[in-house]
């Protein structure tokens, strides 16, 4: 279970990080935020390439964190966008998601009022993941 400040932590953590996007192609800043089953929060923000398939989203930036320091279980994940409604994780992160949170709470909130909170098995059901190869 998560709690309220974890929840209020996480989602500010998220926001911060999208100050520091580089994001100069799209214009579009992300940030994301990771709690992990130890507790501890890992922050990322979307970088761009001008080799547009060389960028990496927010989420996956902050999961690297996460897993580059030793923590390998995902327990819920908040995004921020500057927009007027929230906006949901692509599907390349969702799958990233899975291989280390497939239980996973996602948080997307934005500028506007609206927010979305969804298990991670409601954005991507019947997901192939780790599970599955043994």
């Amino acid at each position: 279970m998560i709690s309220d400040q974890q929840t209020s932590e996480l989602r500010e953590s998220a926001k911060r990080a999208s100050e520091n996007a580089y994001c100069c192609y799209s214009r579009f800043s992300i940030g994301a935020s990771v709690l992990t089953s130890s507790g501890k929060i890992y922050s990322g923000c979307n970088i761009e390439n001008a080799s547009y398939g060389l960028a990496i989203c927010a989420e996956r930036t902050a999961i690297f964190n996460a897993v580059s320091s030793g923590e390998r279980e995902i327990v819920a994940v908040a995004i921020y966008t500057p927009t007027k409604k929230p906006t949901a994780p692509c599907g390349a992160c969702r799958q990233v998601i899975n291989e280390f949170g497939p239980e996973a709470t996602i948080f997307c909130g934005c500028d506007g009022s609206a927010s979305l909170q969804l298990r991670l098995d409601e954005l991507l059901p019947s997901a192939f993941g780790p599970n599955d190869l043994a």
